[in-house]
């Protein structure tokens, strides 16, 4: 059964040796030689990580020559982004409910508190701004 794309992509983003590859063509194009040479396997076991991501749609291969440049294929990524985008907005949305939760918590806390806590911690910040009344 065929994976569809996000999931093609999703299982090449899976291998870390992948992700390496990745992070290395970002800074621009580079020949499969280069690529390996941080790592320690084979080019036939570099050429099958390329294939992944290849088919995956997150790199291209051109030719030039006998020369095979890899580099990043944005669109894949363009499609991750916007796959993630909407957990993105759904941890903003939760962030900004916890962060009003807390401020009613604050103010409830501050209602709450004894008058005389309430009245050092106001003299405290007078100090700290020199606006003390002695």
């Amino acid at each position: 059964m065929p994976l569809d794309p996000l999931t093609s992509t999703f299982a090449a983003l899976a291998d870390p040796t992948r992700r390496a590859i990745l992070a290395r063509l970002a800074l621009g194009e580079t020949s499969v030689m280069e690529l390996a040479k941080p790592f320690d396997m084979s080019l036939p076991a570099i050429s099958k990580h390329l294939k992944v991501l290849e088919h995956a749609g997150l790199i291209s291969r051109g030719r030039e020559a006998q020369w095979r440049p890899c580099r990043i294929a944005p669109a894949s990524f363009k499609q991750v982004d916007g796959w993630l985008g909407n957990f993105r907005r759904f941890w903003d949305e939760s962030f900004n409910r916890l962060d009003g939760l807390l401020e009613e918590m604050k103010a409830e806390e501050a209602a709450k508190a004894p008058p005389h806590t309430t009245r050092k911690v106001r003299v405290k910040k007078e100090k700290q701004r020199g606006r003390t009344r002695g």
